[in-house]
């Protein structure tokens, strides 16, 4: 099924790509869906606060390349503006990553709005800020719920929470969903469950049907009907700095975050085009 998609006109909606644990497909996530709403013709922000900085490598932007990053908008109030830089992926968009953002906890500990640092930036940056300026504005986050974390979330509208089909996925999403809602009594009283994506899905095995039918148990609608396969092409993509859309648009795991872009335009109708 092919989407049409209309550019929003100035009301971009930020989400953050969450969860604590490590290696289940956060940054696979936020590059090939940033990817694909491109391609339908959104205007996309990757936002890299891991300080890993993953998302930059796999978009392209090499350490070398990186000059004012996320750390500088964190820790120093820089204008988030000045950060970002195109990838080759027409409409889409990069905010770079640095390892310095691991110092961000205890730099600012003593900071009143340290919180709210990120949010302000998006805010502040430019014309009507970059709400104004993109459609989308994906937050790659680090594996742990630390201050870069409660500032993406600060941040964002929404949160995607990419969960891997394995037997303990559900074990960590509780205590993720209690640092969400604390985020929305203190700090975000407007952030929502965007939706959780199912990712290293594999059909040969039956744990990843008996985790899925788990999940969307206990989770009902939330859960995106798109499921993530594990996928070989997925896992090659970033060591040639490109996402796996570029890298095969064919392979089953671009297919399905071509489909996960559609469902999400879908879940917010006023992208689409009539």
């Amino acid at each position: 099924m092919t989407i049409a998609s209309t550019s929003n006109g100035g009301s971009a909606r930020v989400i953050a790509v969450v969860n604590q644990k490590g290696g289940v497909g956060k940054t696979t996530t936020a590059i090939n869906l940033g990817t694909a709403l491109a391609a339908v013709g959104q205007q996309c922000l990757v936002i890299d606060l891991d300080p890993q900085g993953n998302a930059s490598t796999g978009l392209g932007i090499g350490s070398r390349d990186r000059g004012t990053t996320t750390y500088d908008v964190i820790a120093n109030g820089a204008d988030i503006s000045g950060v970002i830089v195109e990838t080759a992926v027409p409409g889409l968009s990069l905010a770079p990553a640095t390892v310095d953002l691991a110092g961000v906890d205890s730099e600012l500990v003593a900071e009143s709005d340290r919180a709210h640092r990120l949010a302000a930036a998006i805010t502040a940056a430019g014309e009507g800020g970059l709400r104004a300026r993109f459609d989308y504005v994906l937050i790659d986050c680090p594996p742990a719920l630390n201050l870069l974390t409660v500032n993406a979330l600060t941040a964002a509208d929404a949160v995607l929470v990419p969960l891997q089909c394995e037997f303990f996925a559900l074990e960590g999403l509780s205590q993720l969903l209690d640092t969400i809602q604390r985020v929305q009594q203190g700090l975000n009283p407007g952030l929502r469950i965007e939706g959780i994506v199912l990712t290293m899905y594999d059909r040969r095995n039956n744990l990843s049907s008996q985790v899925e039918a788990d999940v969307r148990e206990n989770l009902g609608k939330v859960v995106y009907d798109t499921v993530i396969p594990r996928n070989v092409r997925l896992s090659e993509a970033p060591s040639h700095a490109m996402p796996a859309l570029i890298y095969d648009h064919t392979c089953a795991g671009s297919i399905a975050y071509q489909k996960l872009a559609g469902e999400l335009l879908r879940r917010d109708p006023g992208r689409i085009a009539a």
